[in-house]
């Protein structure tokens, strides 16, 4: 049986469409979208019945569609082009939406897509910045996959892989991301993840409805991922151990989260984090950090913005 999603090249993507075929993705690139592809374009999802809906964007376009094919119309073919890498929801049984201040979360093998492309021209198109902050959710997923408390040897082998992979890799508009962050997201999918994604999900609605723009996910991971591996490590120091294990080079990995750092950015939002520490704590990846998180665990928040 061949794996779910199915990689499939762009060349061949047309031979896969079933019935009638739309495709959903921003204004921004829908001529370019329905050229390539000889498909009318959707800016929303339609109530049912396409035979094949193809996605081309970002994580929370994949996961409304995604939650949008289980619910609505289970028999649509589901294909999905990534546009930006970081979230890796192309090969993800998980759906994390934000819908009313909150991050709602669906996990379920009906939620994976059907097939996935990589159209590696769509990393040029990329923000530098908006680049810099997928690579820092890449790395969240592979470090917390790696770490997490529910790992396996075999899961922790194939994220030390991916982990490798990204070290050679530069924080910047480079088409490789794409593979790189989906095999760190279905890695991780076996495992769990941590603080910097209890971190993530809890910040991002109360800074969208606190007068904090252009604060998402990916942007919360990078600023987060260096302080929570400092917090994992002042807390339990098997990280050098375990990096020494499956061959990583700490050192390395350590000047790529120093980079991801912007201490302005950490600055600016630890009121936040303060104000929501109670719910960070509570949420369900905080329970599975490599490190137990505590309410006094503040602290040492605090002073890495000091």
């Amino acid at each position: 049986m061949k794996p779910k999603p199915e990689v499939i090249t762009l060349e061949r993507l047309r031979d896969h469409f079933q019935g009638e075929t739309a495709a959903f993705c921003s204004a921004a690139i829908a001529a370019e979208v329905g050229a390539k592809f000889g498909v009318r374009t959707l800016d929303s999802l339609p109530a049912a019945g396409l035979g094949t809906l193809l996605v081309v964007g970002g994580g929370s376009r994949m996961d409304r569609a995604k939650r949008w094919r289980a619910e609505q119309s289970p028999a649509t073919r589901l294909i999905v082009i990534p546009s930006l890498w970081g979230s890796g929801a192309e090969v993800s049984p998980i759906v994390a939406i934000t819908e009313g201040g909150g991050k709602h979360i669906q996990m379920g093998p009906e939620f994976l897509p059907d097939y996935r492309a990589v159209w590696p021209e769509l990393a040029l198109s990329i923000p530098p910045t908006s680049a810099r902050y997928a690579c820092g959710d890449s790395w969240s997923h592979a470090l917390e996959g790696f770490l997490s408390p529910l790992a396996t040897d075999p899961v922790r082998e194939e994220l030390a892989e991916v982990i490798r992979t990204l070290t050679a890799l530069p924080l910047s508009n480079d088409p490789r991301w794409f593979e790189a962050s989906a095999r760190a997201c279905a890695g991780q999918a076996k495992a769990s993840v941590g603080l910097v994604h209890g971190i993530a999900h809890t910040l991002e609605g109360a800074l969208a409805t606190g007068g904090y723009p252009g604060w998402g996910h990916a942007r919360l991971c990078a600023t987060y991922l260096y302080p929570v591996m400092a917090y994992n490590v002042s807390c339990n120091n098997k990280w050098p151990e375990m990096a020494a294990k499956h061959h990583l080079d700490q050192a390395a990995i350590d000047t790529i989260l120093r980079q991801l750092f912007d201490a302005a950015d950490y600055r600016t939002i630890l009121p936040v984090l303060e104000a929501c520490w109670p719910k960070v704590i509570r949420d369900v990846s905080s329970r599975t950090n490599s490190a137990l998180v505590r309410p006094a665990a503040l602290d040492f928040f605090r002073k890495v913005a000091a």
